[in-house]
């Protein structure tokens, strides 16, 4: 196998990571990251283009003498990169780690997921679609539920287009908020509500080449802003790997009822799928049921996913390009991992950008993954909400997570936050 040039799209913690685990592979000659963050740039050559400018992605495939594309975000795989690949003379025949158009729909529409899962008999939430023609039939599914009311937002609002309510006079306002006044915009124009299911959330990956698959290490991830799990929800404030909770029983029953017809659904349906499946799952009783699809690696279980995987993940992901994943036996580090995010002030309401970062320091078993963050004149600053998360190993969680907080002591910006108490229910 010839040495490779990578491009990988995106600028968070996720696309970091990639960056960092690459670099370890002994089958890669340059890495390049469009448009990255102040962390890639110590690991690859960052690019200052946007993951939905097609167009100057190509070029720089083509200057850049790509061997493989590896989309980090769910904006370009629902907006069509890997399909704009496939169309192109110059382009086709570079592999895209990342689904078509059409399987992106599992993340780019809620009712597609759920009519998929209805379909192939996967165990998730009842639920029903509404539109603004059909509103009045909205109001009264809510009549004949019972509280908490699930209000998600059809398409994509960027991880924000979930309602939890537990009144239903309120149900029905924000119903007519999210159709009628278009509360998450075009996102909301058609509304999914759903029945509550009460139960501890795990996140499940899996990488497929369409017609093999391997399941990747389960997280758990911690999305609200408040320690307790109280407040706004966020991207994610810290993930844990693997999850006590999910013993081999567990397991097992999530590949035989979720994660197996997922893959066996999408070769029925003939939908054409190379690239990650991550399964949002709440465990209810002794039962996974899915929340939702994503068609991507989390943010920031990645962070406590990869740095688990023992392959070399550049093979790993030719394999998957290639169709030839049956080929690989997956090794896992037995070790627990952990990751805990330093966010903006304020986020993830409005926030300020600039800060300078100090005290950015490395020990032997951690890392400091950058997110929204940029190099200017030498200088490392914030550029986003979440802008960097320490992943620690550790024998345990509960290990792992000190070393995570050492390392987060020497670090500051100006306004600096973070959860204290990631992995209290476990």
């Amino acid at each position: 196998m010839k040495k490779m040039n990578i491009l990988v799209l995106g600028s968070g913690g996720r696309e970091h990571t990639f960056c960092w685990k690459l670099a370890q592979s002994k089958t890669i000659d340059q890495i390049f990251v469009a448009p990255g963050n102040a962390g890639t740039a110590g690991l690859a050559t960052n690019l200052d283009i946007g993951v939905k400018d097609f167009d100057a992605l190509k070029n720089a495939v083509i200057q850049n003498n790509i061997d493989l594309v590896i989309v980090g975000p769910e904006d370009p795989l629902v907006n069509g990169i890997h399909d704009f690949f496939l169309e192109d003379a110059q382009l086709k025949n570079i592999p895209v780690i990342g689904p078509q158009k059409l399987g992106a729909t599992l993340e780019g529409s809620k009712e597609f997921a759920k009519a998929f899962m209805s379909r192939h008999n996967i165990p998730t939430a009842q639920y029903g679609t509404f539109t603004p023609e059909n509103i009045e039939e909205g109001y009264a599914f809510l009549e004949q539920m019972s509280p908490p009311y699930v209000l998600k937002a059809d398409g994509l609002a960027a991880g924000k287009g979930v309602l939890i309510i537990n009144d239903l006079d309120s149900a029905k306002k924000e119903l007519s908020n999210m159709l009628l006044d278009q509360k998450f915009g075009k996102a909301s124009s058609k509304v999914v509500i759903e029945e509550f299911l009460s139960g501890i959330e795990l996140s499940c990956f899996v990488l497929t080449d369409g017609t093999n698959y391997v399941t990747f290490p389960m997280a758990k991830d911690y999305k609200r802003i408040g320690e307790g799990d109280t407040g706004l929800n966020t991207g994610g404030m810290g993930a844990v790997s693997p999850v006590p909770f999910a013993d081999d029983k567990f397991c097992k029953a999530i590949q035989e009822t979720i994660v197996k017809p997922t893959i066996d659904g999408l070769k029925k349906d003939n939908i054409p799928y190379v690239g990650f499946v991550f399964i949002g799952l709440i465990r209810v009783g002794d039962a996974p049921y899915v929340i939702e699809y994503n068609v991507r690696m989390g943010d920031p279980e990645t962070q406590v996913v990869l740095p688990r995987i023992k392959n070399d993940l550049a093979e790993l992901l030719y394999a998957t390009a290639k169709g030839k994943l049956d080929e690989i036996e997956l090794l896992i580090e037995d070790q627990s991992a952990t990751t805990v995010v330093a966010v903006s002030g304020g986020y993830p309401e409005s926030y300020e950008k600039g800060k300078t970062i100090k005290g950015l320091t490395s020990s032997p078993n951690s890392t400091v993954f950058h997110a929204g963050t940029t190099l200017k004149e030498g200088e490392i600053l914030t550029n986003g909400g979440r802008v960097l998360a320490v992943t620690s190993l550790g024998e345990k969680h509960k290990n792992a997570l000190l070393q995570s907080y050492k390392l987060l002591e020497e670090i500051s910006f100006e306004g600096m936050y973070y959860r204290k108490d990631i992995g209290f229910d476990l």
